[in-house]
């Protein structure tokens, strides 16, 4: 046991200068080892070079963890083994009892500031969970760093594309006086969509009037990244809701000389640095930072409780019923003959839901939806979040990787019921699992596959009719921690002789670096974000989409060995090795392929290029990749936007394709290459099934809530010129009842036909009350109307998004005017024109929306 530990003051780049070092004796090697190993692995991330931008986790946070896990005989050894890595590494400069440094002349103060937050991390850490020592060590921080720290001469520059605000943002204009946190992200990154629910948890908590400002700075790694309608349909995809700049020529990202994806820089009101926090995990810290600083600078009264020009971005009017469409998944026929009817699983991740589609379109089940939750029970009442993979066991079970859940869930389709089989909503850092059902935290599962096998026990049989039955193992690509995992449903004899119990969760492939590194051993081997799983059952090998590394590649099912098939580069470090290339093996170039399918019947491996636009194929035989090329109806070679998922049907002869970001399900026929949308065929409307079951009050129209005023708009039947005046006011009966600022508010109109007309049919709402004036044919040449005829309806439909609390909330009703002539004219004499004003009272909660008519 080693007794002298080193420590180190500053990891964040060479020209840190280094102190003179000592030694320091240690009274509590193991919780010193972990802090010093969580110093190094910040080292490692700080040190990046450009080319290697990625934190993700460190290896050394890994063996930390390791570490605190094992027994002491191999903690023991772990330290040695490490310590022998750690003290000889050129990075490390050995001080201790460091705290801030001031910038000396010549270095940069990005690199101090990286140094300094480092510093106090690790203080953090020694700390353990004591609130008060916390808070004082950040004030303390705060103090001198507010004295030293001058505003960054950074500044966003002119012509950038902004998202979810009507103008460009300046940190010395619009964001001056509030605290901000600039989010450097890709949107390819699963650690950098692992910072945005912190980040809305941490908006929810401080509000842009409260003084804090969170702007998302995307600087892409690929090129496809750098594309602002890309960039605007993943902020619509991940629901980002703070302001986001596409800064694609990475100047804020060189200007702040930042190094790794994700990072979180904090600055002060006058735009003065004051933390750096680099990767995903550090949720505790960035919040006591921000609310610390906040604090600080409001005593200060520097704090300005101003709004910024907020304007959600939305897709507008979709082709399609469905949201950025994930995977799609066939079921397994499971009689003699395989005569049950084909099915599809569809995730429709945009709307938070997962539709189960014959292969005519129809939609038998919608389950979930439309508002994202994590909640098991019947079809209408189970939620989820951004689903992804679907995999059929069978024609009657659909397992689904639930995504931001971190979940894994099954759907029974004859009890129509949604169950969750592992993962509890949190995101876990366990690369090693074991437990059962919710017990067992994961991490962005992203595809899963069902794999049917025997026990691998060495046992034979001659007789194959006695052999026993096939068991099922549910695989997980888990994109967030770059391993393969199963789940097995029965108790299972699996890879060199291990035994499984049923329920048990366990990571089988990777060991969770970042990497592209394939070997006989499947523990060894790294992954770098797979997301795609596709079974060759003869062969007994699965496919997997590695987007990161742009690869395909496959482990043997039977051993568990990890091979190359195509794209990528040799060099198990090289992440940047992506293009547009067909080619054999290395010499193929791809760009984050999200999802793969394998076609037995001719033997390829269809898979979805997504950054790329294209579908491809490898034959599996020669790892020979090519680009495939369908045709529309019109003879036009059809373009895909980001495709992400793809799956056989039974015959092998069509292929479906989810292109995600046009929001649509196609059919490839592989025989003529030919290509058509499948129309989704909803047997209750979409656009009025989303509010079935609410509000008790007022009639119903197919499902909808209608409400109705107690009487009709009378107008006169004589008139030359007729208008009528709509004024529609929202009230709240409960006084914390809100709409949602920076949230779509939409309304739109239908009027009768036959002269009817209204400048505007649709719009948004920004106050509390909305104005129409609509143009009404002639009296004289209306038809009369009375009890026994129909009237003339101008029906509006509200979509409303509501807050109350800290609850928020969708609205959507239609409200139902009648409008009637007189058949009477006795007393209605002629007349030029005729003006009728009509004002309407919408009273808003969660429970109710009730309709008042003075």
């Amino acid at each position: 046991m080693l007794k002298k530990i080193t420590h180190a003051a500053c990891f964040a780049s060479p020209s840190c200068t280094p102190k003179q070092s000592h030694t320091h004796t240690q009274p509590d090697t193991r919780a010193m080892f972990v802090v010093l190993l969580r110093r190094f692995s910040r080292a490692a991330a700080i040190r990046q070079t450009p080319a290697a931008f990625r934190c993700e986790t460190s290896p050394i946070k890994t063996i930390a963890a390791a570490a605190v896990r094992e027994n002491s005989r191999s903690y023991h050894h772990l330290i040695q083994r490490t310590f022998s890595h750690l003290l000889h590494h050129p990075s490390v400069a050995v001080k201790i009892g460091a705290r801030m440094s001031s910038s000396p002349e010549g270095q940069d103060a990005m690199e101090v500031l990286a140094c300094n937050s480092n510093q106090l991390a690790d203080d953090l850490y020694a700390s353990g969970s004591n609130a008060g020592r916390r808070q004082k060590l950040v004030h303390d921080y705060l103090k001198v760093a507010d004295r030293d720290g001058k505003s960054v001469t950074a500044e966003f520059p002119d012509g950038l594309d902004w998202f979810n605000v009507t103008e460009p943002l300046t940190l010395q204009g619009s964001l001056r006086g509030k605290v901000v946190v600039l989010d450097f992200f890709t949107y390819c990154c699963i650690n950098c969509m692992h910072i945005l629910p912190n980040l809305k948890r941490l908006e929810h908590l401080y509000p842009i009037e409260e003084g804090l400002a969170v702007v998302g700075v995307h600087s892409a790694k690929f090129r496809n990244e750098k594309d602002s309608a890309n960039i605007r349909a993943a902020v619509e995809r991940y629901e980002i809701s703070h302001p986001v700049v596409n800064d694609n020529v990475s100047a804020m990202w060189r200007k702040l000389r930042v190094q790794c994806w994700p990072t979180l820089m904090i600055l002060g009101p006058r735009a003065n640095p004051l933390f750096v926090i680099m990767g995903e995990g550090n949720y505790e810290d960035l919040k006591l930072y921000v609310g610390s600083a906040i604090r600080f600078y409001r005593e200060k009264g520097e704090i300005q409780r101003h709004s910024l020009p907020i304007n959600l971005v939305s897709s507008g009017t979709i082709a399609s019923n469905m949201k950025y469409p994930g995977k799609v998944a066939c079921s397994v026929p499971t009689g003699a003959g395989g005569s049950e009817e084909q099915l599809f699983a569809v995730s429709d991740s945009g709307n938070h839901r997962v539709l189960i589609v014959d292969s005519a379109g129809t939609v038998l089940h919608k389950v979930g939806g439309k508002q994202s939750g994590f909640v098991d029970g019947n079809f209408t009442k189970a939620r989820f979040n951004a689903p992804q993979g679907v995999a059929f066991q069978g024609t009657d079970v659909v397992f689904v990787a639930d995504n931001e859940n971190h979940a894994v869930r099954r759907i029974d389709l004859k009890a129509r019921l949604v169950s969750t089989v592992a993962g509890n909503g949190t995101q876990g850092n366990d690369r090693t699992g074991g437990k059962v059902g919710r017990e067992q935290l994961l991490s962005s599962p992203w595809d899963v596959a069902v794999y049917s096998t025997r026990d691998l026990d060495m046992s034979f049989h001659a007789d194959e009719a006695s052999a026993p039955p096939s068991k099922d193992v549910l695989l997980i690509a888990m994109a967030g921690i770059h391993q393969i995992w199963a789940l097995f449903l029965q108790d299972t004899i699996w890879w060199k002789f291990k035994k499984y119990g049923a329920g048990t969760c366990w990571a089988i492939a990777g060991n969770g670096h970042e990497q592209n590194r394939n070997t006989s051993y499947p523990q060894s081997a790294a992954f770098a974000q797979p997301s795609g799983l596709a079974i060759n059952r003869t062969a007994k090998e699965v496919y997997l989409a590695d987007s990161e590394s742009s690869a395909i590649r496959k482990i043997s099912l039977v051993d568990g060995k990890v091979m190359a098939v195509a794209g990528g580069d040799r060099n198990p470090l090289d992440l940047f090795a992506f293009g547009d290339v067909d080619g054999k093996q290395y010499g193929a170039k791809f760009q984050h392929p999200l999802g793969v399918a394998y076609n037995p019947l001719d033997g390829c491996i269809y898979f979805a290029d997504t950054y790329n636009h294209k579908i491809k194929k490898i034959d599996a035989a020669t790892n020979c990749a090519t680009t495939c090329e369908f045709r529309e109806a019109n003879g036009a070679v059809r373009r895909f936007n980001e495709p992400a998922g793809l799956c056989l049907d039974r015959s092998g002869q069509l292929l479906y394709i989810a292109d995600t970001n046009n929001h649509e399900l196609l059919v490839a026929n592989l025989t003529d290459c030919t290509i058509r949308p499948l129309k989704l065929n909803f047997r209750v409307p979409e656009e009025l099934d989303s509010v079935a079951g609410e509000a008790e009050q007022g009639g119903r129209r197919s499902g909808t809530l209608t409400l109705k005023p107690t009487r009709p708009i009378t107008m006169h039947p004589n008139a030359g010129q007729s208008s009528l005046r709509l004024t529609f006011n929202f009230t709240f009966p409960e006084q914390t009842t809100k709409l949602t600022e920076g949230a779509p508010q939409q309304w739109s109109l239908e009027l009768p036909a036959g002269g009817w007309s209204c400048d505007s049919t649709k719009g948004t709402i920004d106050t509390k009350t909305l104005q129409l004036l609509i143009a009404l044919p002639p009296g004289n040449d209306a038809p009369p109307t009375n009890g026994n005829e129909p009237s003339n309806p101008v029906a509006f439909t509200f979509k409303l998004n509501l807050c109350e609390g800290d609850i928020c909330f969708p609205k959507e009703f239609v409200v139902l005017l009648e409008v009637q002539y007189s058949a009477s004219e006795a007393g209605h004499p002629n007349v030029d024109r005729y003006d009728a004003q009509e004002t309407y009272k919408l009273q808003l909660s969660r429970k109710t929306v009730a309709l008042q008519q003075p």
